[in-house]
């Protein structure tokens, strides 16, 4: 079942983020059977070979991939789907001007203005129809981050832009935006705010957690595992374990 499909029919999706390059990661991911992988291409470098590669690994496990780009870019967004990516992150939205642009970038005519071809990975190099290739499309996932003062009081025209299928409040962004430090009660107060417009909109919502006692508390649809601040987490224990060797 795609990626999306399993949204609609209420399934709770468990993936982690992770920066390129980290094919073990990737393949650690589909192993342990996660719901999906999340390549962060804002934080983490934007190189389209790594990506095309960690893309083909994690599809190869029968893993879902869901890629941040940087910006709402239509060239970048355009690669990124072409590469194979099941649905796109974008990063900053702040209006239902700039949703209905992530949206345009994502989808093919008449819905939106993405670039067409089926000679692409995500076409398997010409293996598929034109029709199929089209319906395979309307499957692409697209998620908002709204992680801004003006992204959070424009939620509600946000989510009601038709092909937002999720929003994910960007903690850290916002508590710069607020003026507040990480952690804040402003900022959790905003985010429930975001998330309950999303709900009452249809729309699911995406959150961040650093564990997994922390994803299993939350009400997210979409738990995204920060899989380097667990691994470091780990390390952090390891490191501090005394040597009970006898030397």
């Amino acid at each position: 079942m795609k990626l999306k499909s399993k949204l609609r029919a209420g399934s709770r999706l468990r993936g982690g983020i992770l920066r390129l390059p980290a094919e073990m990661l990737v393949e650690l991911s589909g192993i342990a059977n996660l719901d999906y992988v999340l390549v962060d291409c804002e934080h983490g470098p934007d190189d389209l070979v790594p990506l095309q590669q960690h893309i083909a690994l994690a599809q190869a496990h029968g893993l879902p991939v869901l890629v941040r780009v940087g910006r709402a870019d239509p060239n970048q967004v355009l690669r990124v789907l072409d590469l194979g990516a099941d649905g796109i992150v974008v990063p900053h939205v702040e209006s239902a001007r700039e949703a209905e642009e992530v949206v345009r970038s994502a989808h093919y005519p008449p819905r939106g203005e993405r670039g067409f071809a089926t000679y692409s990975r995500a076409g398997r190099y010409g293996a598929v129809t034109a029709t199929e290739h089209l319906r395979n499309a309307e499957d692409v996932l697209v998620v908002a981050m709204v992680e801004t003062a003006a992204g959070v009081g424009n939620t509600a025209e946000i989510v009601a832009v038709e092909g937002i299928d999720a929003v994910w409040v960007g903690p850290a962004d916002l508590a710069v935006s607020l003026g507040v430090p990480p952690g804040d009660q402003a900022v959790h107060r905003a985010a429930a705010e975001v998330h309950r417009q999303a709900r009452d909109a249809g729309a699911a919502v995406m959150a961040i957690v650093s564990s997994a006692e922390a994803g299993a508390a939350g009400d997210a649809d979409f738990v995204v595992y920060n899989l380097a601040h667990i691994l470091l987490g780990t390390f952090r224990a390891l490191a501090a374990t005394e040597d009970t060797g006898s030397g």
